[in-house]
């Protein structure tokens, strides 16, 4: 007969990612994955270095792959992030979130609307959305999102197109909302402690790890920050 402590970590495994059972604590660390820092590396080896680093929420981000290869891709690594226990969350692209059964979806302003997003994914699985203002996120909350990004709250060359928020606005916004919040752009281990007290949850990066030569001891560090940080 098993062990109790493999059955519970079954259990565990099927029910973690269910959104209602996701919570702030999921968000503490949430990488966005970016192959152009990777010059030519294995996406899943970089993926799963941060997995060994500690990050606690994983997102697919995907430009301009093709939609075979990005269901690939998505196929591949949501099955890494589960054997970690981490959610797999899809960018911009409803599509292959749900072809790939991932446990969610982060969308942005100019994507879909969030009440449609809401209806075509269903009630059970995870929905992110980009808020810049107050309204946007008091807007995403009532439509169905169960979390928020916000940002970029330092200057980024991640997006061209992300709206500066300052950390007064991202206050504003944690004040505003009931849903948890990540603040997102430009955020590294220098100056992620400037975001304490904000009210958000965690941060979301990209470089800060991706970039790094060492991708787990760069998640490690900013683990172990965004704990001191945001859990102390």
């Amino acid at each position: 007969m098993p062990e109790p402590c493999l059955l519970l970590q079954k259990y565990v495994q099927k029910t973690v990612f269910h959104r209602k059972l996701f919570n702030k604590e999921q968000l503490l660390l949430y990488a966005i994955t970016d192959r152009t820092w990777l010059n030519g590396g294995s996406l899943y080896e970089a993926v799963e270095e941060s997995l060994k680093g500690g990050i606690t929420c994983l997102q697919l981000r995907e430009k301009a792959l093709d939609t075979e290869r990005f269901l690939g891709e998505a196929r591949q690594l949501k099955p890494l992030c589960r054997s970690y226990g981490v959610p797999f969350i899809v960018n911009d692209n409803v599509d292959i979130a749900l072809k790939s059964d991932a446990d969610g979806v982060h969308i942005g302003q100019s994507d879909d609307d969030v009440f449609k997003t809401r209806a075509r994914i269903g009630r059970d699985k995870i929905l992110g959305v980009s808020a810049s203002t107050v309204m946007e996120a008091l807007e995403a909350e009532r439509a169905g999102a169960d979390y928020l990004g916000v940002g970029a709250v330092f200057p980024t060359s991640s997006k061209n197109d992300a709206e500066n928020v300052s950390l007064s606005t991202l206050r504003d916004i944690c004040n505003a909302v009931s849903i948890p919040v990540v603040a997102i752009g430009g955020i590294t281990l220098e100056n992620v402690s400037l975001l304490t007290d904000s009210g958000i949850c965690g941060i979301a990066v990209i470089s800060a790890i991706y970039a790094q030569k060492d991708i787990r001891n760069a998640a490690r560090r900013l683990r172990t920050e965004a704990e001191r940080c945001f859990r102390s």
